[in-house]
Formats: C-alpha cells, sequence, structure tokens
C-alpha cells in the first residue's frame, strides 16, 4: 500500500526556519516533489529530487532559501529564511516515472509563517 505522510509544518516567524518531512513507502519511486498550495491560489511546484539524489530543481521563488534531500523512505524540504508569502500547505509527492505528472500525493500539512 503506498502512503506518502508528511509532517514538520507549524507556525513560524518570517526569517525562520522548518523541516518538513515525508515518508514515502509501498513503492519504488523514481522522484519525489513537494508542491505548494496558498489560500485562493493554484497548487505550485517547490522542489523536485530523484531517487539517485542527483537532479535537484527549485522553484525561482526559494532558490537559496529551501533544500530538498532524500534518504531511503524518508524526503525532506528545509526550509530557511521563510517569508509570509512561503504560507501555503505543503504536499509530498512521488512517482514511478521521471517525468510527467505525479501520481502520489500526501495529505499536505500546513506552513504558516508570522510577519
Amino acid at each position: 500500500q503506498v502512503q506518502l505522510v508528511e509532517s514538520g509544518g507549524g507556525l513560524v516567524q518570517a526569517g525562520g526556519s522548518l523541516r518538513l518531512s515525508c515518508v514515502a513507502s509501498g513503492r519504488t519511486f523514481s522522484r519525489y516533489g513537494w508542491f505548494r498550495q496558498a489560500p485562493g491560489k493554484e497548487r505550485e511546484f517547490v522542489a523536485s529530487i530523484r531517487r539517485s539524489g542527483s537532479f535537484r530543481y527549485y522553484a525561482d521563488s526559494v532558490k537559496g532559501r529551501f533544500a530538498i534531500s532524500r534518504d531511503n523512505e524518508m524526503v525532506y524540504l528545509d526550509m530557511n529564511s521563510l517569508k509570509p508569502e512561503d504560507t501555503a500547505v505543503y504536499y509530498c509527492a512521488a512517482d514511478l516515472a521521471l517525468t510527467g505528472a505525479y501520481g502520489y500525493w500526501g495529505q499536505g500539512t500546513q506552513v504558516t509563517v508570522s510577519s
């Protein structure tokens, strides 16, 4: 049974840091991603990484502040220098293929950055 379960969200002041974690189990995934959705906005890509740990991609809005990594079934998103505009529900995603839409999603974890 495939399960993606996020944790680590919370309330943090602007300039602070958070680490999001995701347990991705049940299949051997080829790539993992983090997405986010702010109130009233569409879900957007944040970062991705391949199973090998290579080819890390980031949205321009988070480059230099966020870092994606993985270790076995765990996928992490280290978020630094957080801004109020980073406030969103963050979702972990995974897929068996290296391209195309992600087929597996977690339930999301709320990140709120206060100014």
